[in-house]
């Protein structure tokens, strides 16, 4: 069974924002303190690329075909999640933090999980595949909590 001790940090985030928090209550009563709040501009990728996709000759008298439009908005959250994961490592290295908790979406951990250092992925004690931006901390922290008591040590 594993426990959100003091001084565990837990990142809540998304593919446009994230949340630094620092557990400065106990395991049985964790308390998390904001350390960091961090966030990008990142519009849907119809605002931020052109209109239509490119198109392609096709070989011989073959019709024209169309390419397939870059996803910008996927791109920017790819990007957001490497800028994350190099704070996140100079924290560990700086030694603001020795465990740390991710809670994200599976698609943003798979970001994160790519962004990371030996030394980082070594600190992650615990992942929560879910979206937890919205919710308050003290919310999180029972959310974090629950899940760590479930899993075993």
């Amino acid at each position: 069974m594993l426990f959100l001790t003091t001084g565990t940090w837990v990142v809540v985030a998304d593919g446009a924002k994230a949340l630094l928090l620092e557990n400065t209550g106990t395991a049985e009563a964790p308390q998390l303190r904001v350390v960091e709040k961090m966030a990008i501009d990142n519009p849907p990728t119809r605002e931020q690329g052109t209109d239509q996709p490119g198109r392609m000759d096709g070989p011989g008298p073959a019709p024209r075909s169309a390419m397939e439009q870059t996803d910008f908005h996927r791109l920017a959250e790819e990007g957001f999640a490497r800028d994350l994961a190099a704070d996140l490592g100079a924290r560990l290295e700086a030694g603001e933090m020795k465990r740390l908790v991710l809670a994200a979406p599976p698609q943003m951990l798979g970001s994160l999980r790519a962004a990371m250092g030996p030394a980082l992925a070594g600190a992650v004690v615990a992942e929560l595949p879910k979206t937890l931006t919205g919710h308050p901390t003290s919310e999180i922290a029972r959310i974090v909590a629950d899940h760590l008591a479930g899993m075993p040590a």
